[in-house]
Formats: C-alpha cells, structure tokens, sequence
C-alpha cells in the first residue's frame, strides 16, 4: 500500500481521491501518463464515499437503450432555462457534449454505469426536462475482493444495495437475508464507495501511485509554469515534480468557516460532506491568480444532527429528503408556519433557507423543523429506522401539538392552525399555498404506492404522538472555485490559461452555475471534468498552451 511517496517525479499529479480525482488519474495514466494520487484523509474516496454516487448525464446511451427520448437541445435548453445567467454556454456545451465520450470510455474500465429507472429531473416542468426520468446514471455494484489491503482504506461504510433498492429509489433500503449474507460475503457493495472502488481498481490496474496523509500545499512554478506540488504528509515536507501538470480534484471549501462566509449566499452549518474538504485547493489556485467563478454556490440540501460521532470524528448528519416528502409530514419556521414546498428537491430548499427578513435582518425560515405524526412513522419509517420500528428516542415527541410547539419553541396556536391548514390541504390532495405535489419530481421519494399522485405526498397530521426534527441549511460541497476553459485548465485572472494547472469537481468553478439539473447533478460534471483534466493533462506540452503573464501567476 502506498502511504508515502516512494517517488518524487510524476508526468501527471492529481490532488484529491473522489470521483473527480481518480477519474482524472485514470484518464490520464489511459493516455499514457506516469500518474499518482494524493490524498489529503488516511482514506480513500472523499465525499463521493458519502454519496450515492448518481451521475446527472443528459442523452445517455443508456437511456436511448431504454427508449427515453432525450437530446443534446434539450440538455442545454433544460441548463438554460434555469441558469438565471450564470452558466457559461462553452461549459455547459462541454459537459453535455463529452457525455458520450465520457461513458463509452468507463465501459473500458472497473466502473460500469446503468440507469437509474425513472428518477425525474428535479424541475421537469422546465422546457427540456424528462418528468420520466433518463437522465440518472448509477454504478452496478463492484466486488472489493480485487482491492486487497486497499479495501480497508475506503472512505464512508459498507452499503451493499442499488439506489432502487434504498428508500430514495423505491425501495426498503433493507435487503433480504440471503441477499445480503450474499453480497457481504462476495465483499460486493453499491453506491459511493462502489463508484470510487471501481475507480480505484482502475488507477491500481494502471500503475497510478496512491498516497494518503497527504496534504497539498503550495503550487510549484518553473519557468511560468506549474510544474509541481509542495505537500505535507508522513515525511514532513517535501516535493513532487509534475512534468505535464497538476490536477486539482480537493473538493470544496464548505469545512472552512471563514470562507465560507465570506464567499457563500447564505447560512451554512453542518456540512455533509467529508470534514477535509477546507479549501486548500482554493487557496493555492487564488494563491497563483487564479481567476475564481460562481463562489456564491453550493450543492445546498437540508440536514439534521444525529448522535454520536462519526468515523471522521464529527457530528453525524443526516440528509432530510424522505422524510419531508412522504404522507403525514410537513415543514415549519419559528413562526409556526409552513413556508415552502417540501417536497421540492433538496438544492432548491436552500433559497427558502436563505430568505432575508427585511426587518428583523435575520432569515426567516431558520431554524426550521420538519413536524410529522405517528402513522409517518408506522407507514414510511424515517431517520435510519424501519416502518414500525420504534421512534428514537432523540426525536423530540409530545401527545399533542400544543405540546410540541412548546418543546421546540414555536406559537402553539400558530402551529395548530398551521396543521389543521394542510390537514384540509392533504384531503383534497391540492396545496393553493406551495403547490406541493404539483411537480412530476414531487412524490419520487415520497409514498412510491401513490405515484404518481397526490398520495405520494399528501396525508393529514391527525393521530399522536407528534415529532418535530430540526433541520439546518448544509450542502453536500460548495460549487465555486478557480475557472476553467472547457478542457478543465485554469485560467489566470487575465483570461490566459495557467499553464500545467488543471481543475475537476467541486473544488472548479461549477459548470452549471447555481442549477442541480437532477440526482446526481454534482457527479456528473465532476466525471465529465475530471476525465477531461486527466487526458488533457496527460497530453499537455509546453509549446501547445498559452502561457499566462508573470503577474498573473504570482511569478
């Protein structure tokens, strides 16, 4: 197992092990590049461990397979109509313009992909979307047994089962007996560590490098270029020499306090994402005059806090989606009211977050709770318990709602009259108010037996006891970083490429601006730009690239 760097000369040096990072090491050793990965944690994988590794490609292969009509047109037009002008046209044209490219390459390695059935784009009422879904790739589930030692050094933990078989999909999220005595003894596992597994294997099969504990830096310049990276890890500090150039895949800054409030729109606290993602990448591109582009964004998505602490020894988080879209639940402010559609995708919730009151100079729906009663609980399950299960005992609860309006601080008669409000909203199955349910996306994850159809997502709040769960504004990474030209190499605050630097992933300036087109929206660009950043660095000579100025670069 590589764990210190047993060499200090690379043609290609990739910063960061998520989806982003080992595409481009792949891509890159494909083209024949001397490679090596640099990791800042002691294990592999990133955020993209965490997830559930769904890659957002429009006008897949495997969706023509499918008979779902799709097109590059529609694609952009879809982008287009919610970008609010904040997609660069020559950006997102080279997300939906590799796809292709990008998917018959993975065929060629460890991770093989398929479709997601039927998961809606999340706004597919908007010109170009598929309200039937196409759109959301998968990877299939990958044996670990080839790993070895590696397989221990995986990000995240064990979850053995396809996004059609977790709640989000359809399903249980709980696999029968002997199918999972089956794939636990097979060591075959699913989404996000799946994704980076097969990847990995894909790097080792190469001869890429891997290193962990190792922390970039500094950018190193040479002769107006860059040409390696300063690191820090188990041999102090030291050097590495990058010959064709360095790929940025650190992921975000959302771990960093102070950027993140001095850069994000809006509130952030707890972040679901990997606790190293702190800007470093960030920093040394700024360092060097990087020019920097959609800053403001994130990935945003509501969260609650559960108890104990995680293997990254934080606060665990838990992503509030289900739970908020199923029958018998709604969302509340402080106020006691409800404020938006709850079932909205979890990106867009972070505008309602974000709400100014003008007045009180304060955001109106913050804090929040989601307030649901017991037969949500016995129907649906929710927070990582079974239907019927027993209600953990950290969910707050009371026999009345006057009761649990007082627990969690809000006008009991505000909140009464709010639930009697959706009461009469959930037996009509029409929300005048938000509009919930209206959405071909709203219900996906909600009651699958109702969907479509208003008992997806509509249910009266009648029977106790009643439970209130706080939710936080969180983000699963921030989206904002260095720009890039459509073959993922940083520009220079001038608009000339620096040359050797390239970017992928989270830790880039977001192709698609503020929009997440539809589940997987983060992982797609993320493969698409790190696949693109591995060939083009691995290709890169010096003659070939326009040379930033020396001002630009910091020279």
């Amino acid at each position: 197992m590589s764990t210190t760097a047993s060499s200090s000369t690379y043609d290609v040096v990739v910063l960061g092990s998520g989806a982003s990072g080992l595409c481009a090491a792949l891509a890159a050793a494909d083209e024949g590049a001397r490679a090596a990965v640099f990791e800042k944690a002691q294990v592999v994988g990133g955020t993209t461990c965490l997830s559930s590794a769904v890659a957002w490609m429009p006008d897949n292969k495997y969706a023509r397979e499918q008979w779902v009509r799709d097109s590059r047109a529609d694609a952009l037009d879809y982008l287009g109509s919610l970008s609010n002008g904040m997609i660069l046209p020559e950006m997102v044209e080279a997300f939906v313009d590799t796809i292709p490219e990008v998917l018959d390459w993975l065929d060629t390695t460890p991770l093989k992909m398929s479709l997601v059935p039927g998961y809606p784009d999340y706004h597919p009422e908007q010109p170009g979307g598929k309200p039937g879904g196409g759109r959301s790739l998968e990877p299939q589930l990958f044996s670990l047994q080839g790993l070895g030692e590696w397989a221990s050094r995986l990000g995240g933990t064990p979850r053995r089962m396809l996004v059609g078989e977790t709640p989000i999909g359809g399903g249980s999220g709980f696999l029968a007996p002997e199918v999972a005595r089956e794939r636990e003894d097979r060591q075959v596992e699913g989404l996000g560590r799946a994704m980076v597994a097969a990847l990995l294997q894909g790097c080792l099969d190469k001869g890429v490098d891997v290193y962990l504990g190792e922390r970039a830096v500094e950018l190193l310049i040479e002769d107006g270029a860059v040409r390696g990276v300063g690191l820090v890890g188990t041999q102090g500090r030291h050097q590495v020499e990058a010959s064709r150039g360095v790929v940025l895949a650190t992921g975000g800054f959302e771990w960093d306090k102070d950027l993140a409030r001095d850069f994000l729109r809006g509130p952030l606290s707890h972040p679901a994402s990997v606790p190293t993602n702190t800007g470093d990448g960030l920093r040394m591109a700024m360092r060097i005059g990087a020019s920097l582009g959609n800053m403001r964004e994130a990935w945003w998505v509501p969260v609650c806090t559960l108890p104990g602490e995680n293997a990254y020894g934080t606060q665990p988080v838990y992503l509030v989606q289900r739970e908020r879209t199923v029958p018998h639940s709604i969302m509340v402010n402080r106020e006691g009211k409800r404020f938006a559609n709850e079932a909205a995708n979890y990106n867009a919730m972070g505008g309602a977050f974000h709400e100014l009151d003008p007045t009180s100079f304060d955001y109106r729906n913050l804090p929040c709770w989601v307030v649901f009663d017991a037969r949500m609980m016995e129907r649906f399950g929710g927070f990582g318990v079974a239907p019927g299960a027993p209600v953990p005992a950290w969910i707050t609860r009371s026999e009345s709602l006057g009761g649990l309006a007082q627990l969690i601080g809000v006008p009991a008669e505000a909140l009464v009259e709010t639930v009697e409000r959706w009461n009469g909203y959930a037996k009509h199955g029409s929300d005048p108010d938000f509009r919930r349910g209206e959405s071909a996306f709203d219900g996906f994850v909600g009651n699958r037996d109702g969907y479509p159809g208003a008992d997806s997502t509509f249910g009266t709040l009648e029977r106790g006891p009643f439970y209130a769960v706080e939710l936080h504004s969180s983000t699963l990474g921030t989206k904002g970083g260095p720009r890039t030209t459509p073959k993922s190499e940083v520009l220079g605050v001038d608009g000339a490429v620096i040359p050797g630097l390239f970017a992928a992933g989270n830790v880039m300036a977001g192709p698609t601006g503020m929009v997440y087109g539809g589940a997987g929206g983060t992982l797609g660009p993320a493969l698409v730009f790190g696949y693109l950043a591995g060939r083009t660095a691995a290709g890169r000579t010096t003659a070939e690239q326009p040379r930033a100025s020396a001002a630009t670069i910091g020279a």
